[in-house]
């Protein structure tokens, strides 16, 4: 079976490469094309293509997905099924010119967490458990029909960066298992509008901006915790303290959360080594952080360079 890849991030690396290692014959590789990156702005190849040419595999970088002359390259591939792992949104010239279809990998238990950052809110949302899906796209995005799926539980104190890279791992052996069940005519498809009439809501996972991320100390102390860890360590939670009369941005990495030292307003606690945020509900402990201008660091080296009081600009 001719197989044509398709995706960008590393997210989409650990399956193109348990596809490569299963001996699945991928005879094409889309992703995005260069950009520029680092302190020299350089083009750099995203991580799938630095991945596909490790592999010597047939490499597609279209600037535009609708170009005939692309078009005309991937058709020329003659794929019986395109597989999306981490990638934009594409026409449907491109996902349904395979014999077979085009499966795409998402990253939870559809049809809940449509949209572009499933492992974030799941977390954000204090999920217990999440996991991968695969399914075969369809015009509205993250909608198709099931082909499978793999459950994953959340840890109670486990971030973004800890999930993502268990899920990638998890979904890349279902990106496989999906691969073979298709190969053999040996699977079945649930609708997604069917699971929707047994849910009593549906959460949504729609794109992080800058508002999401700014932490509201007035949220429980299990609503921030939850919160922090879901944006850590990309795009990372942030506040703005007074440190010297000047307003500055903290990123918040890692916290940890304790039901005493109340107060009915939320305030900056120092004590030698730690800092937190207390409220009516309870404190917030951070223990990793980064304040603007400065490294990123834990909370005893950063208190160990604090020269003078710090407070929440609320």
């Amino acid at each position: 079976m001719r197989i044509v890849f398709i995706g960008t991030p590393e997210f989409a690396v650990a399956s193109l490469e348990a596809l490569i290692e299963a001996g699945e014959n991928v005879v094409g590789v889309i992703t995005a094309p260069d950009k520029p990156a680092g302190r020299g702005k350089k083009l750099q190849g995203s991580a799938v293509k630095q991945c596909a040419e490790k592999h010597g595999l047939n490499l597609l970088q279209p600037p535009n997905l609708k170009d005939a002359d692309f078009l005309d390259e991937l058709k020329a591939l003659n794929a019986d099924l395109q597989v999306v792992v981490a990638f934009r949104m594409m026409p449907e010239s491109v996902w349904n010119m395979p014999k077979l279809g085009t499966f795409n990998l998402h990253g939870s238990l559809l049809p809940q967490y449509r949209g572009a950052a499933p492992i974030n809110w799941a977390i954000m949302n204090g999920e217990k458990e999440t996991g991968v899906t695969t399914f075969f796209l369809k015009h509205e995005i993250d909608t198709g029909s099931i082909i499978d799926q793999e459950k994953v539980p959340i840890d109670p104190d486990e971030n973004v960066g800890d999930l993502y890279e268990r899920l990638m791992n998890v979904g890349a052996n279902l990106v496989v298992k999906t691969v073979r069940k298709i190969k053999a005519e040996d699977y079945s498809l649930t609708n997604q509008e069917d699971l929707l009439k047994d849910l009593t809501a549906v959460k949504d996972a729609p794109k992080l901006n800058k508002e999401i991320c700014k932490v509201d100390w007035s949220q429980s102390i299990d609503k921030l915790h939850n919160h922090i860890r879901g944006l850590s360590p990309y795009p990372c939670a942030y506040t703005e303290v007074f440190v010297d009369n000047k307003k500055l941005k903290l990123k918040i990495y890692r916290t940890k959360k304790e039901s005493e030292l109340k107060n009915a307003y939320p305030s900056i606690i120092t004590e030698k080594k730690r800092i937190g945020v207390s409220n009516s509900t309870g404190t917030i402990w951070i223990t990793e952080l980064q304040l603007e201008g400065k490294k990123r660091m834990d909370a005893v080296s950063f208190l160990a360079g604090l020269k003078t009081e710090i407070s929440l600009d609320l």
